[in-house]
């Protein structure tokens, strides 16, 4: 089986696009390690604990030579409209979870490999896995990495979603030499000027601020005086990639698949209703969706902060009395209950 005809079961796939990359280190490992060093993962612990497996593709699969990588474009960026008493989430959330729709095509990509490419052995992998699939994906020649840190595919921006499958099998790599140094940004600072909490420098991001980060991962609370700057977002956010000029329309990404599986179904959730979730509301909400691995205290936490930013644009007293109730209630997450004393001594006065 050749290359092509590879790339072609990709696209066969639904796949956006593919390509192939050599299963080395990828480029500049100090730069993973100064970040670690810096602490600028926050909570993500794991990071550091995996760094020499994220560095080795090898650990993930013994004897890998190649990496095939692929991505999904799941949404065009085009704009929410504004709605009162709403808290947004990242679209590559508002559709089904990309873990298991990328993962269940690539294990049948391995599948058909294995059938052509008897001997070889393939493992397929998705951002749950211990992989650098964005650098993996850059030596693949899908793109560049930009300013916010996320791959740019030329003609579709950074609305793509990654996966990988690790080989023992020796392909022809379809990047080029130096496809790891060009710069997609030139001298734009678009998404460094627009993000409102001062998470980005260039190429790099401190989880610290970073409002995705916040809203999934951090598992505690949030500072204050990070508050005011979270918006309306609930889960992750998108601010970095709705002001990219890549992002904007091109022949290209009009023209490029977006899988229907990541259709839209929800573009947030109303406040008042969240700070009322039971556990099981939160299931229900979250069934075959990315979002489930944000704890219920942690939706209710980030939407008490999205309330707080609502309250001081305006009054609504319904969302303030549901507040003041979360903050007198003993019987709340410590957690949540701290957050909603914070938001009435900050921003919420009414």
């Amino acid at each position: 089986m050749t290359e092509r005809e590879i790339l072609r079961l990709c696209r066969d796939a639904g796949f956006a696009v593919a390509g192939i990359a050599p299963a080395g280190p990828p480029p500049r490992p100090e730069t993973l390690r100064r970040w670690l060093g810096e602490g600028r993962h926050g909570e993500m612990h794991w990071l550091a604990d995996r760094v020499d497996r994220l560095l080795d593709p090898g650990e993930v699969l013994p004897g890998a030579r190649s990496i095939l990588c692929v991505a999904d474009r799941y949404h065009d960026g085009s704009a929410d409209p504004p709605r009162p008493r709403w808290g947004r989430i990242a679209r590559y959330a508002r559709g089904r979870d990309y873990h298991h729709v990328m993962k269940r095509r690539l294990h049948t990509l391995c599948d058909q490999l294995a059938e052509h490419l008897p001997g070889e052995r393939f493992k397929a992998c998705v951002d749950t896995a211990p992989v650098l699939e964005r650098d993996h994906a850059v030596a693949a020649g899908l793109g560049a990495i930009g300013k916010h840190t996320l791959l740019i595919e030329p003609g579709l921006g950074s609305w793509v979603l990654l996966g990988v499958i690790l080989t023992t099998a020796s392909l022809e790599p379809t990047g080029l030499p130096g496809d790891s140094e060009i710069d997609p940004c030139g001298l734009c600072t678009r998404c460094i000027d627009a993000c409102p909490t001062d998470a980005i420098t260039p190429w790099s991001v401190d989880a610290r601020r970073c409002i995705s980060y916040l809203t999934i991962e951090h598992r505690t609370v949030i500072d204050a005086d990070l508050h005011a700057a979270m918006g309306d977002w609930v889960f992750g956010c998108d601010i970095c990639q709705e002001v990219c000029p890549h992002g904007r329309s091109t022949v290209r990404s009009e023209a490029a698949p977006r899988h229907e599986a990541y259709a839209s179904d929800r573009d947030g959730f109303d406040l008042l209703a969240l700070l009322q979730w039971s556990e099981t509301d939160r299931r229900e909400a979250f069934t075959g969706s990315a979002m489930k691995r944000a704890r219920h205290d942690m939706m209710r936490r980030n939407a008490l902060i999205a309330a707080g930013n609502q309250l001081a644009r305006g009054p609504d007293r319904a969302l303030q009395r549901r507040v003041e109730a979360i903050a007198g209630d003993p019987d709340e997450p410590t957690m949540v209950q701290e957050t909603a004393r914070q938001v009435l001594d900050g921003s919420c006065r009414v």
